[in-house]
This record gives structure tokens, sequence and C-alpha cells, in this order.
């Protein structure tokens, strides 16, 4: 019974982390579909404007104000990078790629969040980390040269993937200081709309696009924008407000298994062998950066509350050495 209260907040941290990667899985399968209707710029704007509205709403029935001046830079960066030109370049490589692949690519993210929170936040940086990252690396250069079959399109697709993994991560390591000093909420809100100014210039194609589009395109659009955007990302925050970068990206690694999953029910498409074995060897990869040496006494856990940078980065040291 003691334990009940402190495992509460890690439990309702880990439910909004399984909400985000679910949600996230079906994004690439809402983006392929909706892509065939609206140009990269245009769909990121739609889906953007749906979500800053949808939390703009939440935010006035929560009564939620604006955030601190210290937290605007963070939330200006995360928006520049994460939800403005990642979503942009996103929608563009998975015009050149499957779903399955452009999740796989993707997801080479969680370890540049390591490295740049290693550098940034001064969280730890083992050895186990960075053989990790070395095979990761590999299995991102087989998906690349699995796709380049087809023509150069193929390899540019995977390119953008890639610029789209590293702004996911700079977006990732810009926002978790803001954490400390926002809500979740306020984070992701206007993070959002930070990105929906950033796309503005797209806003002709859209309305072009949104006239001669079919209303299920659109009603994809509009679902990227409530869902894997205005609850998926204030779920991600919650989370990553009670946890280190390093650890939260992990748990994206769920997602390429989810769409090549959703892929194949919804769209027919199934990455080649050559592509699922780089997959699988980014995965491995995963497994040797987060694998962790046997301590003689388990160190006390302390998930439950948002963690300082010099803390985490003590703990992780601790855990990973």
């Amino acid at each position: 019974m003691s334990n009940a209260p402190s495992r509460r907040p890690r439990l309702l941290a880990a439910g909004a982390a399984t909400v985000t990667v679910v949600l996230w899985a079906s994004a690439f399968v809402s983006i392929r579909s909706a892509g065939e209707a609206y140009s990269p710029g245009a769909l990121a704007l739609g889906r953007l404007l749906s979500g800053a509205l949808t939390l703009g709403v939440i935010c006035l029935l929560r009564r939620e104000g604006l955030p601190p001046r210290s937290a605007w830079r963070g939330i200006a960066l995360s928006g520049l990078l994460w939800f403005g030109f990642y979503m942009v370049v996103l929608n563009w490589g998975e015009q050149q790629v499957d779903a399955g692949t452009a999740a796989l690519v993707v997801n080479i993210g969680p370890i540049l969040i390591a490295l740049l929170g290693a550098r940034l936040l001064g969280d730890a940086l083992p050895p186990r980390l960075v053989a990790g990252m070395a095979v990761s690396f590999a299995g991102a250069v087989t998906v690349g040269l699995s796709m380049s079959g087809e023509g150069g399109s193929s390899l540019f697709g995977v390119v953008l993937c890639l610029l789209a993994a590293v702004a996911y991560a700079g977006g990732v390591v810009a926002q978790k200081p803001v954490l400390g000093r926002a809500s979740a909420l306020q984070a992701t809100t206007w993070g959002c709309v930070v990105g929906a100014v950033v796309c503005l210039p797209f806003a002709g194609e859209l309305v072009r696009e949104a006239a001669d589009a079919p209303a299920s395109a659109t009603l994809n659009m509009v679902y990227l924008g409530v869902f894997p955007t205005a609850l998926a990302f204030t779920a991600w925050a919650y989370a990553l407000a009670r946890t280190t970068a390093g650890r939260m990206g992990a748990t994206t690694y769920a997602v390429p298994a989810l769409v090549v999953l959703l892929s194949w029910l919804t769209l027919g498409e199934v990455p080649g062998p050559l592509t699922l074995a780089g997959g699988a060897l980014c995965l491995a990869g995963v497994a040797v950066s987060r694998s962790r040496r046997r301590a003689t006494e388990p160190a006390p856990e302390r998930d439950g509350a948002p963690a300082t940078g010099a803390a985490r980065g003590r703990e992780d040291a601790r855990e990973q050495a």
C-alpha cells in the first residue's frame, strides 16, 4: 500500500508514452494517405492549424495562461524544428518512401537525442551508448541502400527522413528544459502555434488543394492535427517532464513495428527484406545502447517526478556505466 502513491506518477507517464507511440504510428499511415492530395507544406500547415485550434480550445477550458518568459526560447526552437521543419520534411520524405521505411529511418532520432542530451543537457554518454549508435547508423545506411534500387528519388526520400530525424532530436532536446518552467499543455500549444506560423507560406497551396482534395484526405489531415499532434505531443511532453530525454526517446522504437502492421493493413505496404534487416540493425543498436551493467544494489526510484538535468545525468551515469 505504501508504494501505491509513488507508482501512480510513473504509471501515468508510462500510459502517456503508450498513447504517444500508438498515435505517432498511425500518423505515418495517415500522412501517406493524405499526401496523395496535399503537398508536404500544405499538409503540415493544415495539420498544425487543426492541432493549434484543438489545443487552444483545451487551454481556454483549462484556463491555462501564457508560459513564463524564460520558457519562450525553448518553445520557439522546438516549434521551429519539430513542429515546423520536421513535419514538412517528413511529409515530403513519405512521398518518396513507404510509411514503414520512413518510420524506421526517422527512428534513429533517439540516438541523436542521446548525443545532444549528453552535450547540452549533461546526460550520461556511456560506451555502450556509443556502440549502439554505430550499429543503428549501419542500420540506417542499410535502409537507404535498400531503397536506392528504384532510382535517386527513393534515396532522396531516405535523406529527407534522416533530416526529419535530426529536426526531431533537436526539437526534443530544446523542449526538455522548457518542461521545468511551463506545463506540458503550454509547451505543446505554443510550439504548435510557432510551427503553424513557420508554415504560413504554404497557406495558398493549402487553400487551392483543399478545394480539390477528397473528403478522406482532408479528414486524414484533421485527424493528424487533433490526435497525433494535439493529443500525442501533449502526452509526450507530460511523460518527458518525468524522465530523461534519452529514456523517453527509446520508447518510440515501438513505432516501426506498429507502422509496418498498420501499413500492411491499410495501405498494402510492407518493406522489403533488406529494409527490414536495416530496421532490425537500428533496433539492435538501441538494445545495445540501452543495456545496463547489473548493479549490486538497485538504484532508488526517482521517476515519479520531473528530474533536473544534473540529477538525470548522475542517475544515468550510475545506471548505464
